[in-house]
């Protein structure tokens, strides 16, 4: 199974990149699985309906997301009715929506998708993210009633990223970090066949900070006095995630590369799939 992982869509520039590159980069190089992380894709705080439905019509398979996932309060009235809508499963019980879900490909194989958010330098008040790892991996396992296992891992500490995926190595086929929008070069198989990478990276303009126009961001750092809000930089958007291939026997990566795609960081895409 061929699958792709784009990182966090950063407002306009971003989604629209998305919305417009995705379905010729399923036709060229034959994807059967899209997972998209949705969760800046407002104005880079949130997302709307519309927007997740467009994300869905270009289409990806899942939407998942992270912090942000509240920031446009209608997300708390579409996330219940949207089976391909993910918020963090580790949110509590109760929380709108739902941490994860089993979807098919295109070529018939059952994904289970899930989305977990970790604690480390963001909200220690959250349930533990490592149980709810095992939680989704128990209720739905690798070779049973999954045939491959993919989890969103939306965290700021690289070792707590590192740490799930050790944690899980065997019983997932990808764990990909999200959140801090800067792709990382540490795409590997771990020992046990899950493939990781600590963070995916972001579907935004580079020329920013993090996606957010740089100047509001630069005056905070020089004179810790706020001058307006953060806004979303507008200029054209690089898409940023992760390809891997996943044995159709065993659930477990067999290949993972990054893919990156835009005006301001060095072009790539897996090798292995021309």
């Amino acid at each position: 199974m061929r699958l792709l992982f784009l990182g966090d869509m950063v407002g306009k520039t971003g989604r629209t990149a998305v919305w417009e590159q995705l379905p010729g980069l399923i036709s060229d190089f034959r994807l059967d699985f899209v997972i998209v992380n949705g969760e800046n894709a407002a104005g880079g705080f949130g997302i709307t309906e519309e927007i997740f439905r467009a994300t869905l019509d270009a289409g990806a398979d899942v939407v998942t997301t992270g912090n942000h996932v509240w920031d446009q309060r209608e997300a708390l009235t579409f996330a219940p009715r949207e089976e391909r809508f993910l918020r963090p499963a580790n949110f509590p019980k109760g929380t709108p929506g739902r941490g994860s879900g089993v979807y098919l490909a295109k070529n018939g194989a059952r994904v289970l998708v899930a989305n977990v958010m970790g604690r480390v330098f963001m909200h220690p008040e959250l349930d533990d993210p490592f149980h709810a790892g095992e939680r989704e991996l128990a209720a739905c396992p690798l070779g049973e009633q999954a045939d491959a296992v993919v989890i969103d891992f939306h965290a700021e500490a690289t070792s707590e990223k590192m740490c799930f995926a050790h944690f899980v190595d065997g019983r997932a086929s990808l764990v990909v970090g999200t959140h801090t929008h800067q792709p990382t070069a540490d795409h590997q198989i771990l020992n046990g066949g899950t493939a990781y990478i600590s963070d995916a990276g972001m579907c935004g303009d580079y020329d920013s900070s993090l996606g957010m126009d740089k100047e509001e961001p630069l005056n905070r750092f020089l004179s810790k006095v706020p001058k307006g809000r953060f806004e979303a930089a507008n200029g054209p958007a690089t898409l940023c995630g992760v390809g891997i291939d996943i044995s159709d026997r065993t659930g477990l990566a067999e290949r993972i590369a990054p893919f990156r795609r835009g005006p301001r960081l060095e072009e790539t895409a897996p090798s292995f799939w021309s």
